[in-house]
């Protein structure tokens, strides 16, 4: 899995789209059994597994479903909508994303704001498209 935070969020419905503003530059990754991998990745890896041109085990061929946790001012919890997103932008310290949801409702307004993203790769968690697979493994307990 993969999580993004960000300072803020916007929501344009008419357009289908999200804004992660000042999105982190890094990205974080971890997966579970069998295989267990943690560690983070900066911004061009991370998009490169959107536009990888071989093989199924890309977002771009496979688009990947993502909760997305945002902090709306005046609410008492945190608003959460699964979503599958695609076509990654970037626009100077933000990063848009085309949505469909798929379950929840999108929030209104913004703060605070993670996004959950599922696996890329065979079985599941880190597999052969993942990018710290094969090229040298890295993250917790993986010597360097």
């Amino acid at each position: 899995m993969f999580v993004q935070s960000a300072e803020d969020l916007k929501v344009d419905p008419a357009k289908s789209t999200f804004r992660l503003v000042k999105v982190n530059q890094q990205t974080l990754y971890f997966s579970d059994r069998p295989k267990r991998l943690a560690g983070h990745l900066k911004m061009p890896a991370y998009l490169a597994e959107w536009t990888k041109a071989e093989g199924p085990d890309n977002f771009g061929s496979d688009p990947p479903n993502a909760t997305l946790s945002v902090y709306e001012s005046g609410q008492p919890d945190n608003t959460v909508a699964v979503v599958e997103i695609s076509h990654p932008l970037v626009d100077g310290n933000d990063l848009i994303y085309s949505y469909k949801v798929i379950e929840g409702t999108m929030p209104k307004t913004g703060g605070a704001t993670a996004l959950f993203i599922d696996w890329v790769g065979a079985g599941g968690g880190a597999g052969a498209g993942f990018h710290g697979v094969g090229a040298g493994a890295r993250g917790v307990g993986v010597a360097r």
